[in-house]
This record gives structure tokens, C-alpha cells and sequence, in this order.
């Protein structure tokens, strides 16, 4: 029953010899106080983290009796590969395991798993992530650089992230702060790294059928095995429909806001020559999705008499070389492209013309005031990346063979053109922009002893960003920027790994699109941050529990904001004025913790703890107003996920898990407000309850039956069907009530449950 268990459920830690007696540092409980005395005390939050730290931390005395075995999780996006454990920074790895287990079709049903990570979905999916609080939102006219990347299997997805289905999927990486050495811009807050299945050596095959509410079901397919005596091959593909969980009530129908999502890819492992391997992937997305999520009522019913579309169609390459002919070093190649025809567009006023008319609404006064307007945006993407990389091998090393080296070059092409299609022509616009990057890089990694290390890296980038819009406006950007990392690392046994780290990460510039700005705030400069880490490691009970924990602060300098004039037109509509700059600097801080306990052959417990505190310092809006000491967006005080494997036979598995989220600020606009007249007051602030979301609890479950080759699942997410935005805007848009301004939200997935059969052969 336990070999069972551990292979579906293995909670991912080192072999290693046996620890005794090892005792929890008293730094841990200090850090851990230190910290707590800074963010809301719920009873919630508290209990959780009690539960977490105290339980496990006090299960590090006992002696173990047994010596068991554990998958080792491998973390692959680092310049070398390593174990999970003596990794030194804040990163959840989420195996097929976690994937199955919650049965997530795509990332964004997952990303709860990971501490102080959110996303942001004004999309048919998560489009945007958000980690320590740092993270764009949305995407309107504007270019932008954004602060959390996305790569899959070694191409760079970074903004269009919408793609991330996990069918066949090995793991998720989610590093949890700046990563300026090894990705470089788009990974100011943290880089999140997808790798599919690699092609196997013996023929295997997979079938996955799923069957859902909301008419939803999915069919997927993965071949994999050997071509040839050089050559191994892997082939998935899948296919996702659902109706979606609006009902536009207007038209009378239930898949307005549906999902049409076809992924295909193919990999290839050749195996040249006996120095050289060459791993070929090649990608194939259409998701064909439509949008229709605006609700004036705040509800999952809509009015909208013209449903929009969040659709995107991408193919996609990526080679992977790798050559050991040098006696002195290991050299790679990664060279990578993508092209993305993306459509986003969406019935601006959320509803349908008539909706004013005298015999619909109750106050006649507001008769006649709708308008009627419909918002789109084409956007072609090319980006294209080369990478060589020289890692030492042991006959390279240098001071005495004491440490490793990697040195690199980076280039990157990423082209944008947009089209807006508005019903205003004068707000009509189409624009290029062309971006090229080039980097060098380098680190040391040095074994000053038996228990100590030291590693050193530094990134310097150049970028060069040229805009042109169909109004005549253009602008160049040339930005060096430079980022790197100092990590000191203490392998305190061989189950128990500390590490102290400061890492500097940075984010490019931009422009502004918008011709009513004056000139100097159509550009902006690039954003740096600096985080500094400390981080603890330990598996206990003779590797059948572990805790993972990382402390942190982070200090931002030149942030890029979005600032905002609201603007009431003659026709009751209105219209927002927007644009980025570098008005502000903050701080991030909290506490991140990951553990699990394999408690005896049927009880698995497992979870995760984050806690926030953040704050923008000398931050003016356009409007005069001052933010300072105020939160920062889309960052909740806590996160946290807790559950349990139960597997009473060989044959039942049963898991039941808690998500949870603290309120957040849904963005920076917060102290402008509306006379009723319809004009700008900005001597009063928005009320809160107008501006933040909810707290949240959500209840997960699955009952899984087990066979040799197959297995039949039952699960359900959000098992009280709670109501939970993850996006939310203050602006008057119902003509029913005279366009008063109020918030506005979008609520995210609601009870949703099915079967799921997977078959392996």
C-alpha cells in the first residue's frame, strides 16, 4: 500500500541518511515571530500557520524508526539541475502529481498550491501572475513589460500565458522573487517554468477523458517510446470544450463565455553522436474562447447584446543542444520561436441597446442614457531567442577545482503589432512594437568547505524598443540594465539547508500610447528591485516530512505605476486616460512555507503558508493625490492551502484541501470619485469595501478508484460554491441608475465537479 502511495503521492524529498535528534533552530521561531507581529492577526491565519510550523518543527525531535525512500524533485530551469531541497530560493515545484490531484486543466487552476502567488484573469484564462504582489493586471493599449515570465520547455510565453494547459506536464517551477542572473527582464517578481513529459525510452501511452458541468468535457492523448536506436519521440495532444459558467441572460444563452482550447505538441530526443544530444519540441495552441464576463448586476448573468472573444492561435519551436566534445566544458544551445495571433475583444457598455428605454428601467430621468460601444484588439506576437552557454565540467573547475562556472550570451527579437478596433474612430489606432535584447552572463558557484557555499552571479542586458503608432507618434527606448545575485548557502546536515541570498532583479521601460499625454509621460524608465532572502530547508522523520521555508524583503526603486484621468463624455459614456511611470518606490515583505507529513501508509498532510505586507513610499498620482504608506495591488496578507491524502486500500485514494485568501486592492486607483454630475471629485477617497475583494475559502475534493492501468476520479473544486473576485474596477457604467460609480467585479470559478478517466499502456 505505501509503494502505491508514495509513487501517486511522494511528497518529494532527498534520500538521506538518517537524521537524530535534529532539532528546529531557535533563528525559525524568531524570524517566524518577527514576522507575524507585522501583518493582520486572524484567527485563520494564525491557526494555519501554528499548524504548519509549530506541528512539524516540534515532529524534528522525534528518532526515526524506518529508512524510507522518496522521489527526488529535480528542479530543471536553473543553470544546472538540482535537488529540490538544496535549492537556494523560494520555489514550489508542482509534479504531475499535484496536477492529478487537483485536476487542473490549466495553470491557473493550480497556482493556489504555491504561498504569495495570485493572478489576475480580465481574461478568459489567468493571462497574468502576480508574486509577492508584483505583477501586471491587464493589457489594453499599451505595450508592456511584464513582471512575472512564463517559459515552456525552454520558449518564452512571458504575457501570453493564457496557453498553460498541464495535460502531459512533468512540472511546474515557480520561483519566487527576482531572477536577474538567470532570466533577466520579465522576471522582476519571479519566473514561473512549465516542462512537458520528455520522450521515454520504451513505448508508453496515456489516455485522458474528462466529463464536467457546464457541458465541459476533454479528451487527451499522449504516445511516447522510440523511433529509432538514436531517436526517442513524444507526441500529446488535447482537446478542452466548456460552456463556460456565464449565462447571458439577454440572448438567451448559456456559452457566451465559452472554452474551445486545442494544444498539440511533439518532442523529439536524438541522441547525434555520443557527445552530442539534441532535444526538439515543437508546440500547436488554438484557443478559440469566447468573452462575455462583464456583469452590471455582479453576478455570472449578462446583459451584453455583442459578446466578445479572447481567442489565440500560436505555434511554436524550440532546439536544444547540448555537446560534451570539449575537455574543458559542457556547451549549449537553445534557440527558440514563437508566433501568436491573438484577438481580445469585448462589448464595452455590458449590455444591450434598449436597456434605457423608458419601459425597462424605473427612474425616468435616467431614459435614453445608454450607449453603445464594443472594444477590440488584433495583436500579431513574434518572438524569437538564442541562447549559448558554457558550463565547467570537473577538469575546469577553478581555485583548486573548488568552483563551477557558467558564462552565457542571450539574444532576444520580440515584435508586436497591434490593431484596435473601437467603435469610436477616433480612438481606432494600429501600432509596431519591436523590441531586441542582448545579455551576457555569468556565475561561480564555490565550495568554500564540507558545509559552506558561495555563488556569485551577475547579468548585464541591453535593450533597445522602438514604437511607432498610426498617428504619426514614435519613440525609442535604448535601456542597459544590469541584475544579478549573491547567495551564501550552509548544509547544515545532509537533511537540513540554509541559505541567505540578495538578489537584484530589473524590468525594462515603455511607452505610453495615449496622443493626449504630454511628452514626458509618453516614456518610462526600467524598474529595479532588490530582494533579500533567508532561507531553511529540512526534511525530518527520517524523510517522511519536510518543511520549506524563506523569509524576505524586498525594496523597490523607479516603480512602474498605472496613474489614471477619468474623463465624463457629452453622452454619459466615459473615458479613462491611463499611462505607466516611474512614480513611486515600496516594499514587500512576508514569509513563505511549504511542508508536508507523511504521517503512516495511509495518511498524507500537506501544505503552504504565505504571508505579505507591502507599501508604495513617495508614490503622487497624476491627479495630486499621495499613496504613500498605502498597500500595493493584488497583494492578499495571507495565502495559504491545506489537505490530506487518505488511501485506506490499494485501491481508494481520497483528498480533501482548504484554499485560502486574504482581501486585496484590485488596482492603485483609490481616491477619485464622482459628483453627480458626472464630473472628477478628488477630494474624497473610494469607499474600501468599493475597492478590494473578499476573503476567501474554497473546499476541494477527489475520490480516486485504482487499478494496475487505469484509474476513475471523482473531484469537485469549490465544493460550497463560494463567490470570489479576482478582478475588480470602480466606474459608473449602468444607464439604470444614472451611471452612478461602483465596483464592479469579476468572479472567478464557481462549484465546479466531474469525472475523470486516465489509462496508461
Amino acid at each position: 500500500m505505501k509503494l502505491v502511495f508514495d509513487k501517486l503521492f511522494g511528497v518529494g524529498m532527498v534520500s538521506t541518511s538518517t537524521i537524530n535528534n535534529l532539532p528546529v533552530p531557535d533563528p525559525i521561531v524568531y524570524f517566524t515571530n518577527e514576522i507575524f507581529m507585522n501583518f493582520t492577526k486572524s484567527t485563520l491565519t494564525l491557526a494555519v500557520s501554528s499548524a504548519l510550523i509549530f506541528n512539524l518543527s516540534a515532529s524534528a525531535n522525534e528518532k526515526p524508526t524506518t529508512n524510507t525512500t522518496i522521489e527526488v524533485i529535480t528542479v530543471s530551469s536553473d543553470f544546472r539541475q538540482q535537488n529540490l531541497l538544496k535549492t537556494a530560493a523560494s520555489l514550489s515545484v508542482l509534479t504531475d502529481i499535484e496536477i492529478k490531484q487537483r485536476n487542473a486543466q490549466h495553470l491557473e487552476e493550480l497556482i493556489a498550491i504555491s504561498p504569495n502567488v495570485n493572478f489576475a484573469s480580465g481574461s478568459q484564462r489567468a493571462r497574468y501572475y502576480q508574486i509577492r504582489g508584483i505583477g501586471e493586471r491587464s493589457q489594453f493599449k499599451e505595450p508592456i513589460n511584464p513582471s512575472v515570465g512564463m517559459i515552456i520547455d525552454g520558449i518564452d510565453f512571458t504575457g501570453i500565458g493564457s496557453i498553460a494547459n498541464l495535460f502531459d506536464v512533468q512540472q511546474a517551477e515557480i520561483f519566487r522573487g527576482p531572477q536577474g542572473t538567470r532570466f533577466g527582464a520579465n522576471a522582476l517578481a519571479g519566473m514561473i517554468n512549465i516542462t512537458t513529459n520528455a520522450p521515454t525510452e520504451e513505448f508508453e501511452g496515456a489516455i485522458k477523458v474528462d466529463a464536467g458541468n457546464y457541458d465541459s468535457y476533454g479528451l487527451g492523448l499522449a504516445l511516447s517510446g522510440p523511433a529509432s536506436d538514436t531517436v526517442n519521440y513524444r507526441l500529446a495532444a488535447n482537446q478542452y470544450k466548456s460552456d463556460g459558467f456565464i449565462d447571458n441572460t439577454y440572448l438567451g444563452k448559456e456559452n457566451t463565455n465559452n472554452r474551445d482550447e486545442t494544444t498539440v505538441r511533439g518532442k523529439l530526443s536524438i541522441e547525434a553522436t555520443d557527445e552530442l544530444i539534441i532535444d526538439l519540441a515543437a508546440f500547436y495552441f488554438n484557443f478559440d474562447n469566447g468573452y462575455d464576463a462583464f456583469s452590471l448586476d455582479n453576478t455570472r448573468e449578462t446583459l451584453s447584446d455583442q459578446p466578445g472573444v479572447d481567442s489565440q492561435k500560436t505555434s511554436a519551436f524550440s532546439a536544444n543542444f547540448t555537446y560534451q566534445g570539449f575537455d574543458a566544458f559542457t556547451l549549449k544551445a537553445l534557440v527558440s520561436s514563437a508566433d501568436s495571433d491573438l484577438v481580445y475583444g469585448y462589448d464595452e457598455d455590458w449590455s444591450y441597446v434598449g436597456i434605457s428605454d423608458p419601459a425597462n428601467i424605473e427612474n425616468q430621468d435616467y431614459a435614453y442614457w445608454e450607449y453603445s460601444s464594443q472594444d477590440y484588439y488584433f495583436r500579431d506576437k513574434s518572438t524569437q531567442t538564442f541562447e549559448l552557454r558554457a558550463l565547467s565540467n570537473d577538469s575546469s573547475k577553478l581555485f583548486n577545482g573548488s568552483t563551477d562556472w557558467v558564462v552565457g550570451l542571450y539574444i532576444k527579437k520580440d515584435d508586436e503589432d497591434l490593431q484596435r478596433q473601437y467603435t469610436k474612430p477616433e480612438k481606432s489606432f494600429a501600432s509596431s512594437f519591436d523590441t531586441r535584447s542582448i545579455a551576457v552572463y555569468g556565475q561561480l558557484d564555490s565550495q568554500l568547505n564540507a558545509q559552506w557555499s558561495l555563488s556569485g552571479g551577475l547579468r548585464i542586458e541591453q535593450r533597445n524598443a522602438d514604437y511607432v503608432k498610426s498617428d504619426g507618434f514614435t519613440d525609442n527606448l535604448d535601456d542597459t540594465m544590469v541584475g544579478g545575485k549573491l547567495v551564501l548557502s550552509y548544509q547544515q546536515s545532509d537533511s537540513s539547508f540554509w541559505y541567505g541570498s540578495i538578489n537584484r532583479g530589473y524590468k525594462a521601460g515603455g511607452v505610453n500610447t495615449d496622443g493626449s499625454l504630454p511628452n514626458e509621460l509618453r516614456s518610462f524608465d526600467p524598474e529595479y528591485l532588490t530582494n533579500y532572502e533567508l532561507g531553511y530547508k529540512v526534511s525530518l522523520l527520517n524523510n517522511d516530512a519536510y518543511v520549506r521555508t524563506a523569509i524576505f524583503y524586498m525594496d523597490r526603486t523607479d516603480m512602474q505605476v498605472k496613474s489614471s484621468k477619468t474623463i465624463a463624455n457629452n453622452d454619459h459614456s466615459t473615458s479613462f486616460v491611463e499611462y505607466l511611470g516611474n512614480a513611486a518606490s515600496g516594499n514587500n515583505y512576508g514569509l513563505e512555507v511549504e511542508a508536508a507529513w507523511q504521517v503512516n501508509d495511509t495518511i498524507n498532510l500537506y501544505g503552504s503558508l504565505g504571508l505579505l505586507d507591502t507599501e508604495f513610499n513617495h508614490f503622487i498620482t497624476a491627479d495630486g493625490l499621495s499613496l504613500s504608506g498605502e498597500e500595493q495591488s493584488h497583494a492578499p496578507h495571507y495565502q495559504f492551502n491545506i489537505g490530506v491524502n487518505y488511501q485506506p486500500s490499494d485501491a481508494w485514494l481520497f483528498n480533501i484541501s482548504l484554499d485560502g485568501k486574504d482581501e486585496f486592492y484590485f488596482s492603485d486607483t483609490r481616491y477619485f470619485d464622482y459628483d453627480d454630475n458626472g464630473s472628477v471629485e478628488l477630494d474624497e477617497a473610494i469607499p474600501e469595501q468599493d475597492v478590494k475583494s473578499k476573503a476567501m475559502v474554497l473546499l476541494n475534493a477527489s475520490i480516486t478508484y485504482l487499478a494496475d492501468d487505469w484509474q476513475v476520479k471523482l473531484w469537485g473544486r469549490n465544493l460550497t460554491d463560494k463567490d470570489y473576485a479576482n478582478r475588480g474596477f470602480y466606474f459608473p457604467n449602468d444607464p439604470r441608475d444614472g451611471y452612478v460609480p461602483k465596483q464592479y467585479t469579476l468572479l472567478s470559478e464557481p462549484l465546479v465537479f466531474g469525472v475523470t478517466v486516465d489509462y496508461q499502456f
